[in-house]
């Protein structure tokens, strides 16, 4: 059997070209995304809680799934699929007892912490910075600390950091069950998302 490759868009409307950030989504769901991390941590709760409808709206009808970063109540008020957990936010387990519903997922740094929040039931891990990106290349942690986190835990890995369409699959090969970025997405989103599956294959299982 094969899996297939998981895509996650993180958003970052201040450095989007495009006409709106529900826009520049609808465009990256229709052309198969599979999640779309809303993280615009500068906006008070009454903004973001309107902009994730507006996300949510915007993948109305296809297979994309919304995750609010850091902000269980706007993803439930929103109608979103699950939230994003920083390292240093909200317990998990707390989160996962108060809204059981959501999908919960963990941003993680090293081995160590996507250990506990496995445990303490995140349903995926995102692990980064990977790769060199612009301003983090010292903290760039490699390919190798990525495959050490994958083999460690049994929730999802994704890689995040230096993460393009070339790149990808180098990610997958190290055992993360798909990747996420930011910069892609900053222009042309849905071009972003046929370039990835481009390259993206099955992992075999």
């Amino acid at each position: 059997m094969s899996a297939a490759p998981s895509l996650m868009m993180v958003t970052d409307r201040l450095r989007a070209s495009g006409a709106s950030l529900a826009e520049d989504v609808r465009s990256a769901a229709a052309a198969g995304l599979d999640f779309v991390q809303l993280r615009e941590k500068d906006l008070a709760a009454g903004a973001l809680l309107e902009l994730a409808r507006a996300v949510v709206a915007a993948v109305a009808g296809t297979g994309t799934r919304v995750l609010v970063n850091g902000r269980p109540d706007v993803a439930v008020l929103a109608g979103a699929h699950g939230v994003q957990l920083p390292s240093e936010g909200l317990p998990i387990a707390a989160v996962r007892r108060s809204f059981p519903l959501l999908l919960v997922g963990a941003s993680c740094h090293d081995v160590a912490e996507a250990r506990a929040a496995a445990a303490a039931g995140a349903s995926l891990v995102l692990f980064g910075p990977v790769l060199p990106s612009p301003g983090k290349e010292a903290r760039a942690q490699g390919l190798e600390a990525l495959a050490e986190v994958a083999r460690a835990v049994e929730a999802d890995v994704y890689a995040i950091g230096g993460i393009d369409a070339e790149s990808a699959p180098r990610a997958l090969g190290a055992g993360a069950r798909g990747v996420a970025a930011i910069r892609p997405f900053l222009r042309e989103p849905g071009a972003a998302v046929r370039a990835f599956r481009a390259r993206l294959r099955p992992r075999q299982t």
